[in-house]
């Protein structure tokens, strides 16, 4: 599989399903710098021309965004939304919907490694 900054809905599917399924099939969202994407729930591919406001905004900035977006498919639920980069260039942006409302969230950051944990967590730097 290769996916580049211009591959379709179609071309990053493959990749975007094996993600859903690891993510124990929360709604998940994908799409290139170039092209609209794939939006996925339940299993099922929901469509192949997709794009939202964060994937949006992740594309532009590079950076990890954890948002309630204000407008779109998931207004009002939490999402978590990462680029994907190929040689320092941003090439997509794949996203994961927080259907929990948060609780899946919490449950990352409360199982982190006490390694990982900051002061305001009772961990030490």
């Amino acid at each position: 599989m290769n996916i580049n900054g211009s591959s379709t809905g179609e071309e990053i599917e493959p990749m975007a399903l094996a993600i859903h399924d690891l993510v124990n099939g929360l709604p998940l969202t994908m799409r290139t710098l170039e092209n609209p994407g794939i939006r996925i729930e339940e299993g099922k591919i929901l469509d192949y021309n997709y794009t939202g406001p964060i994937l949006e905004e992740v594309l532009k900035s590079g950076e990890m965004i954890r948002e309630i977006p204000q407008s779109g498919a998931y207004k009002g639920t939490p999402v978590v939304v990462v680029p994907i980069e190929e040689e320092g260039t941003i090439i997509a942006a794949i996203g994961l919907v927080d259907t929990t409302q948060g609780i899946y969230s919490d449950i990352m950051e409360i199982t982190k490694r006490p390694e990982d944990l900051n002061d305001s967590r009772g961990g030490s730097n």
